[in-house]
């Protein structure tokens, strides 16, 4: 249980963050965007939940949002930890399991579609794209210190997760916003 009596501490003031271990690194460590980045995809999540309302995709993103923090605390444990919090193949398998059952419902793609549609489509595209970017600072930062390819993967699996989930969202609204190349040519 996390229980937060101060919320400023004044010990970042210099520059540096504290990992799991107690160990500190400078907030601009790789780790560090990597872990900012999920907070970020995470706080996007919760607009898509709030933008959709209550219903099944609520109860999905609440558990990926759960799961991301899960994350973050496993890209803030240094790999020596053992017995720490770490994303697990179950994490990853339960994501596949829910693009599968999704993807299952969809039209078969024709086109690129746009990142639009319903406002809770349009969010969970928004969504998608950050956890993009944080799997590409997750990967640069597994560059230079090791991290738990679990982690790496469910990063890979949720951007694909939060596409189909707009598919869907979209196809009960009418359908995908699709892309016309050269449309304003």
């Amino acid at each position: 249980m996390v229980k937060l009596n101060k919320i400023y501490t004044r010990t970042g003031d210099q520059g540096t963050t504290g990992l799991v271990d107690g160990s500190r690194v400078s907030k601009a460590d790789p780790r560090m965007a990597a872990i900012g980045d999920v907070d970020e995809a995470n706080s996007a999540i919760g607009v898509a939940r709030a933008a959709l309302g209550p219903g099944s995709f609520s109860e999905m993103l609440a558990r990926i949002q759960n799961d991301l923090f899960d994350l973050g605390a496993d890209l803030a444990t240094p790999p020596t930890i053992e017995g720490a919090l770490r994303i697990v193949a179950s994490q990853v398998e339960w994501l596949e399991d829910r693009i599968d059952h999704l993807n299952a419902a969809l039209d078969p793609l024709t086109s690129f579609i746009l990142p639009a549609g319903d406002p809770g489509a349009a969010a969970l595209h928004l969504g998608r794209a950050i956890v993009r970017r944080a799997e590409r600072t997750a990967v640069a930062a597994g560059d230079a210190t090791e991290l738990n390819p679990h982690a790496l993967a469910y990063l890979n699996r949720l951007s694909d997760l939060l596409f189909v989930a707009a598919r869907a969202v979209n196809q009960m609204a009418g359908g995908d916003v699709l892309w016309v190349p050269g449309a304003s040519r």
